[in-house]
């Protein structure tokens, strides 16, 4: 697949602190392996081998532990932010790098998933889209009793019910031809720029993530992916 990706790697991660005090987040480990250095081998097992970094917080650290990216399968280039530009925002630093026909995976670097981007790459292409966003359908239950009523009439609790709904899953397929939204140097978050996109007609749509994806936000989500990959590998010894 010759599509670049371009990944976002320069948040602070201050909800996984203490851990992020010595180190970004996308280098804390999950089982000897970085979280960013497992992504770059699920992009690789997709055949996706260019790949930018958008680093800023702790920078020198990430470009001394990957390099040019040779020893883990892929091409790395590298762009720091000098402040925090948000999660679309980051995206101009790359004007001029980017033609307006040409698409590219964009991504947080805090992702781990088995998702096969060569079929969200052929989503997007088939669909000719300007924006593909990644979604993903998660469950929660609500720690209270839900009440519904009619005209002040209560009609039911229901307690601590289960629900769902699609977020996004920090997963993007973008056209250059998007980059004229993103203004110079100025911070831009991604539900920014989509809103943008839906408002001027762009073709903006959503691709759902039926494979296994866990954004790690903080440090319930980082043991739950340890965890799991502790459950495979036990499995496999048996």
């Amino acid at each position: 697949m010759s599509m670049k990706a371009v990944i976002l790697a320069g948040g602070e991660g201050t909800r996984l602190r203490p851990l992020t005090y010595a180190i970004p987040k996308p280098l804390i480990p999950i089982r000897e392996k970085p979280i960013l250095e497992l992504l770059l081998g699920q992009l690789r097992r997709s055949g996706l081998r260019d790949v930018i970094l958008s680093t800023g917080y702790r920078a020198e650290l990430i470009q001394t532990y990957f390099g040019t990216g040779e020893a883990f399968g892929v091409r790395i280039e590298y762009v720091r932010e000098q402040r925090p530009l948000g999660t679309a925002g980051v995206l101009g630093l790359l004007r001029g790098r980017w033609p307006a026909h040409e698409a590219r995976l964009v991504m947080n670097g805090d992702i781990v998933t088995s998702l096969d981007f060569r079929r969200l790459a052929a989503y997007h292409r088939q669909r000719r889209a300007d924006l593909t966003v990644g979604v993903k359908r998660i469950g929660y239950r609500l720690p209270y009793g839900v009440v519904s009523s009619r005209n002040g009439v209560l009609a039911r609790v229901q307690e601590k019910p289960r629900m769902s709904c699609e977020i996004c899953a920090g997963i993007y397929v973008v056209q250059g031809s998007l980059l004229k939204l993103v203004p110079r140097g100025k911070p831009l978050d991604m539900p920014a720029l989509i809103a943008q996109a839906i408002a001027q007609g762009r073709r903006v749509l959503r691709y759902p993530i039926r494979e296994y994806w866990m954004g790690i936000e903080a440090l319930h989500q980082l043991n739950q992916v340890r965890n799991r990959l502790q459950g495979r590998l036990t499995t496999r010894h048996r």
